[in-house]
C-alpha cells in the first residue's frame, strides 16, 4: 500500500504507462491500493503533462496516455486508405450517440428507413458501437451504445461533449433541407398558437 504522495503519483503514473487499456478508478485502486486521494493525484498528472508530447486524459471515466493532438500528425504511418463510413452508417452511429441505449427498430424510426444489418456490423467492427444488453420490452430487441474508442477517436471526454443543435448549425453541418423544415415545424407551432388564441 502507497502512502507518501510521491509514491503514489509515481504508482499510478506506471500504471497508466504500460496498461493496455484505458483504466477505470477502481480499476488503477486494483493497481496501487487505496491509500491517497486518487482523484487529486490525477489532476496532477494529467497538469504535468498538459503542454507535453503525451497527455493523461480521461475519457468515458477512464485514463489512459496519448500523444498530444498537434504532434499526431508526426506519429501517424503512411497506410492505405480506409474504408469511409457510408451515409446510413454515419447517420447510424449519430443517432446511437446521441440516444444510447437505443434499438434497430428506434434507430429505423427516426432515420425512417430499414438498418442494414451490415451498418451495424460495420460500427461494431471499428469498435465504436458494442451491444449494450436488452431492451426489457417484448422481444427484448438488442439495444446498442458507444464506446470509449468513440469517445477517444473523436476527442470526447463523454457524450455531454458532443454538439449540439446550435453547434451544428454554426458549423454548417446541417443541410439545407433540415433547416427548411425545422423552419416549417416552428411556423407550424406558431400557426397552432394563433388558432388557439
Amino acid at each position: 500500500m502507497m502512502h507518501e504522495p510521491d509514491d503514489l503519483l509515481r504508482a499510478v503514473e506506471a500504471a497508466l504507462f504500460v496498461a493496455e487499456h484505458p483504466l477505470s478508478l477502481t480499476e488503477l485502486r486494483q493497481h496501487v491500493g487505496d491509500g491517497g486521494d486518487l482523484s487529486a493525484t490525477l489532476a496532477a498528472l494529467s497538469g504535468h503533462y498538459a503542454g507535453r508530447g503525451i497527455n493523461l486524459v480521461e475519457r468515458g471515466e477512464r485514463w489512459h496516455f496519448q500523444t498530444a493532438a498537434d504532434l499526431a500528425h508526426i506519429l501517424r504511418r503512411e497506410k492505405d486508405e480506409s474504408r469511409k463510413l457510408s451515409r446510413a452508417a454515419l447517420e447510424t452511429l449519430a443517432i446511437i450517440a446521441y440516444h444510447e441505449p437505443v434499438s434497430r427498430a428506434e434507430i429505423e424510426a427516426i432515420r425512417g428507413v430499414q438498418v442494414a444489418k451490415g451498418t451495424l456490423d460495420v460500427l461494431m467492427e471499428a469498435g465504436w458501437v458494442r451491444p449494450a444488453g436488452r431492451r426489457e420490452v417484448p422481444g427484448r430487441p438488442l439495444i446498442y451504445a458507444t464506446t470509449v474508442e468513440f469517445l477517444s477517436h473523436f476527442g470526447l471526454s463523454s457524450r455531454r461533449d458532443l454538439p449540439g443543435l446550435d453547434d451544428l448549425r454554426a458549423a454548417g453541418l446541417l443541410d439545407p433541407v433540415d433547416l427548411v423544415l425545422e423552419g416549417l415545424g416552428a411556423q407550424s407551432g406558431l400557426e397552432n398558437d394563433d388558432e388557439d388564441a
